[in-house]
């Protein structure tokens, strides 16, 4: 979410911060490890604090995305721009959530990464689209096998929480990439034969922190880049209206506040997905 307001907020948090670029799981499971997660949950709340103590500015209802770090971030904020009564949709039950009913909801903020899922390059413009005027939220949880969804809509150019709504993991609009994505990231022999013969890869070069090196990654080298994935919960965030059957996703993974990005392109080929890019 590159995006101004966004910036101005996570670079003042990052001053506080000496970290660079982290692109694949650390090796070390010990003491650097749980001062590494307790360093970024400061970073992190210390950016919630900075974000809350500072009104919304209303260039920031041009672009979902930074609404949604506000609405994310800042309690007042949230219980103002949630459409009381909202609409709650679970097993084709609706119900609705009266104001005072609503709780304060931090979405991704305390598990200091996001993801998203596109379908190309030219969705992926839609973050800075401000003529998108409707967004979903979307939490995936692959042990019970379910997505909630949150629907957004700008209304008189003020963004707004509008309804709830679960369903089947196998329902969504990314189904069959996601229930693919599950196994790729819990089961590592499926994943190493889910990899296409050769896999792009592009990453950060060790030898010059201001410069990119590009290659090739094959089953053998894999193991050595691959990335440490979610596997029990993500998000998506779809901007506009779904869109469904593609045979092509780029599912991201963005870092708050502690410089993570992993790009990753997948194709499905005679009813196979398979990796065919990296990009950290």
């Amino acid at each position: 979410m590159y995006k101004l307001f966004f910036l101005v907020m996570a670079s003042a948090v990052l001053m506080l911060s000496c970290r660079g670029r982290q692109t694949v799981a650390p090796v070390d499971e010990g003491v650097d490890s749980v001062d590494t997660a307790a360093h970024e949950a400061t970073l992190v709340d210390t950016l919630e604090q900075l974000i809350t103590e500072t009104p919304m500015p209303r260039a920031a209802d041009e672009l979902f995305d930074d609404f949604l770090f506000n609405f994310a971030a800042n309690n007042k904020l949230q219980m103002e721009r949630v459409a009381y009564p909202l609409t709650v949709i679970r097993n084709g039950d609706t119900t609705f959530i009266e104001k005072g009913g609503w709780k304060m909801d931090h979405f991704f903020m305390r598990q200091h990464y996001y993801t998203v899922l596109f379908d190309n390059e030219k969705q992926m413009e839609l973050e800075k689209d401000t003529s998108v005027n409707q967004a979903i939220v979307e939490k995936i949880y692959f042990n019970t096998k379910a997505v909630i969804q949150y629907y957004f809509y700008r209304i008189k150019g003020a963004w707004m929480m509008v309804e709830q709504k679960t369903e089947p993991l196998s329902a969504n609009h990314n189904g069959s990439f996601l229930e693919f994505y599950h196994q790729f990231v819990t089961d590592t022999l499926f994943q190493t034969q889910s990899l296409n013969e050769t896999v792009a890869f592009v990453g950060p070069d060790p030898d010059d922190d201001f410069a990119q090196m590009e290659g090739i990654l094959t089953p053998d080298t894999w193991p050595a880049f691959a990335p440490e994935l979610p596997d029990r919960m993500i998000y998506n965030i779809v901007y506009g209206k779904p869109s469904s059957g593609s045979d092509k996703k780029i599912f991201v993974m963005r870092g708050i506040a502690n410089g993570l990005e992993v790009e990753m392109t997948f194709r499905r080929h005679d009813g196979r997905w398979r990796l065919m890019k990296l990009t950290n």
